[in-house]
């Protein structure tokens, strides 16, 4: 998918395009005639194909799980945990991470042309769903000809897609590490996205989606709507042990609108340069699809229905100080499984960072997927 001179989607070399051979077939009822899907893979894949991992981004990441992100030039989101060595260890297991659908980093998203037309979706790309993005994986592995992946892990909007898989797909996943998420979104979460959403439609540069025919890129609503976004990942402890009150370079107040605070300055720092790696209308669409998202739905809203019979081995993790997600949506999960007799473990970390906790440096959280994944390993008989 090329980009266009004023969006963000873009791939780098190393990325391998997979395009869908046939019209993709969403939920909503509606088709794409051309669809693909942008990802990366890390490790080795063993020859019955026995060994590989699958790891689902959250609402603002992408495909870039290792090494150097070719827009930010930063470290793979997470390279706390995956990498040779780590927890999820490239010597020992093959990862794949793909570009969600509705995407812009590589995948098929309002950013991307419409074969039809030969101009940018915009708005009118269809509204897609967790589920549609699952099922495209899902095409994905067939291409590459992996059956049974041995764990999905993800956390966040990464984590529901985890629990799609093991619910959807639950005779090709060996096991399932959701972290941080839930089964279904929740109101207030809703409202959040919400007002992010009306930040990035009231600027003037969007133009009702068509921003990319006229040039333009409404910028400012999107760094708005991510500031907004940003303050829910952490906890009130985390932003206060970070900032407090502390002034930004400078020994007073100004009496103005200026960035006094380091919390103003961080949270406006934040907010520029996520709008230099993420498309506007990509942003609207990956945020509908977690609002949309309650796996109960499909089975008479009894979340247990949703894994009835399951041989999927699970580990639930949560956070504490995560109000976005907290423990009692989890714990909700595990309590759905346990009424279907599966087998699951449960790990509340404790940690004071909030949401975005899965993201950084907890030996406790490395620890437990790292004892998971050797069990679940061994249990297959991999070496």
């Amino acid at each position: 998918m090329p980009a266009t001179s004023n969006s963000v989607p873009t791939t780098s070399p190393a990325d391998t395009i997979f395009e869908v051979s046939e019209p993709f077939v969403l939920a909503s009822g509606e088709s794409l005639e051309r669809c693909q899907i942008a990802y990366t893979t890390h490790g080795t894949l063993n020859a019955d194909k026995s060994n590989a991992i699958l790891i689902c981004h959250a609402l603002t990441g992408d495909q870039y799980v290792l090494g150097t992100h070719p827009v930010t030039g930063k470290d793979g989101w997470w390279e706390t945990i995956a990498g040779p060595g780590k927890p999820l260890d490239t010597d020992r297991y093959f990862l794949i991470c793909a570009n969600v659908l509705g995407g812009c980093m590589g995948s098929t998203g309002p950013g991307s042309p419409n074969p039809s037309t030969g101009d940018i979706y915009g708005l009118s790309f269809p509204l897609v769903t967790i589920a549609d993005m699952v099922d495209v994986q899902a095409k994905l592995l067939d291409h590459l000809g992996i059956e049974r992946l041995l764990a999905v892990v993800g956390g966040s909007m990464g984590g529901m897609q985890v629990l799609q898989w093991a619910s959807r797909y639950p005779q090709r996943v060996v096991s399932a590490i959701p972290i941080a998420t839930a089964a279904k979104h929740s109101s207030q979460n809703i409202a959040f996205h919400e007002v992010g959403r009306q930040a990035v439609m009231a600027d003037p540069d969007w133009h009702g989606g068509r921003y990319a025919g006229l040039n333009t890129r409404p910028t400012k609503g999107l760094a708005v709507a991510r500031m907004g976004a940003h303050i829910t990942y952490m906890s009130d402890d985390a932003l206060h042990n970070k900032f407090g009150r502390s002034l930004q370079n400078r020994s007073d107040i100004s009496f103005g609108f200026d960035a006094d605070f380091q919390i103003e300055s961080y949270l406006r720092h934040q907010g520029m340069t996520f709008v230099d790696r993420f498309d506007a209308n990509s942003y609207l669409y990956v945020t509908r699809a977690m609002d949309y998202f309650d796996i109960a739905a499909d089975h008479d809203d009894i979340l247990a229905r949703a894994f009835e019979g399951t041989s999927t081995r699970f580990c639930v993790i949560s956070f504490p100080s995560d109000w976005l997600f907290p423990t009692s949506e989890s714990r909700a999960i595990v309590h759905a499984l346990n009424a279907t007799t599966a087998k699951v473990s449960f790990v509340e970390i404790e940690s004071d960072r909030g949401h975005d906790a899965f993201l950084l440096e907890e030996p406790e959280l490395f620890a437990t997927v790292r004892a998971f994944l050797t069990s679940i390993a061994e249990r297959e008989g991999l070496a």
